[in-house]
């Protein structure tokens, strides 16, 4: 029986199948309860109950609100490109699940372990921007182009700094396997993470996440008192689910690659406790906690004042950091912190 899965085509193309939906499906599962407990944090801060009938607590929310959504019909506008209108949600979705096939949950435990794993996320994430775009424009709408428009001006901006902040992190470690950079950052326990030697960029990269997936206080893509919602203004039913979705879907990866790159992945912070995936669960409902609250108490930044910190403030502050970091690395300052390449190799 293992033989028919490790030499036959069918058998690893169903191999794969299994592997991937293992990922998705709790990912999906995950996000529901995810989105209930974003609404109930807003709600919270707010003086607010948030959802409490459906299901104990409210619980069940998220699944009935996904049931209204595919039973809603589905309204296109007169004018628009239908074939693009409903491409753009579908690749949206996609794209941002494809890019969890390189992310580890524990060791080894990952669909595809590359070696160039990181330059794969960018290169699908990057991709993302074309759903909004395209939605923006088959929507044949001023609104929801705006939106698009200032959607790829803001991902390829902050995507610069994400990319530089990586580098960093790239450089201590020597290799660009998510596997590798977790294991570079084994020793002591939680003082052994990278996010004690590369500090400054931790604050860094988490503003540009929020950035990158269109959060508040970085929302201008779909600033409602601008643009009606921006790019999926027009959208209605399935296809807003999609991208409701899809959004949320990037929004948990950026808070694992947080935590893989900075916090250790699946290590203990305690060197006598066992390592698991427990403890990146852990970490990514902290993170994702983080990113609920800073939507709660932050105003929207105008947009001036949004590029302008990606291009005048963060820019220079990671490139300087990557020089930084070679220095560091080059001369094996800080007790080798910043040469982790160089630990059993």
């Amino acid at each position: 029986m293992v033989e028919f899965f490790t030499t036959t085509n069918l058998g690893i193309f169903l191999l794969i199948v299994l592997q991937s939906l293992a990922v998705v499906v709790p990912l999906l599962v995950a996000l529901a309860f995810l989105l209930w407990g974003d609404r109930k944090i807003w709600a919270a801060v707010q003086l607010r109950k948030g959802p409490n009938v459906v299901g104990a607590f409210g619980l069940m929310q998220s699944f009935a609100d996904f049931l209204k959504y595919v039973l809603k019909e589905i309204v296109v506008p007169a004018g628009a490109d239908r074939f693009v209108f409903f491409l753009a949600p579908m690749l949206s979705l996609t794209l941002a699940m494809t890019a969890w096939a390189v992310i580890p949950f524990n060791d080894g435990w990952v669909v595809a372990d590359l070696n160039v794993a990181i330059l794969f996320v960018f290169a699908v994430s990057s991709l993302e921007v074309y759903g909004v775009i395209m939605g923006g424009w088959a929507s044949n709408s001023k609104y929801p182009f705006l939106g698009s428009l200032r959607s790829a001006a803001q991902m390829i901006s902050y995507e610069v700094s994400i990319g530089l902040i990586i580098i960093g992190v790239v450089i201590s470690t020597g290799s660009l396997n998510f596997g590798d950079i977790v294991m570079a950052q084994d020793g002591a326990g939680l003082f052994s993470w990278y996010w004690l030697p590369h500090f400054p960029m931790v604050f860094l990269f988490l503003i540009s996440s929020l950035a990158e997936t269109n959060r508040p206080p970085f929302d201008l893509p779909e600033a409602e008192s601008e643009l009606v919602a921006g790019y999926q203004v027009e959208y209605s039913s399935t296809p807003f689910l999609l991208f409701m979705v899809g959004e949320y879907v990037a929004i948990v990866l950026m808070c694992t690659l947080i935590s893989l790159l900075f916090f250790g992945g699946w290590l203990s912070p305690i060197k006598a406790l066992p390592d698991g995936i427990f403890w990146l669960l852990i970490k990514i409902v902290f993170f994702f906690f983080v990113f609920s609250m800073v939507k709660a108490i932050t105003p929207r930044y105008r947009y001036d004042q949004l590029m302008r910190i990606g291009w005048k403030v963060f820019l220079p502050l990671s490139l300087a950091w990557v020089v930084l970091v070679a220095f560091f690395a080059q001369y094996g300052l800080f007790w080798g912190a910043y040469a982790r390449w160089t630990v059993g190799g």
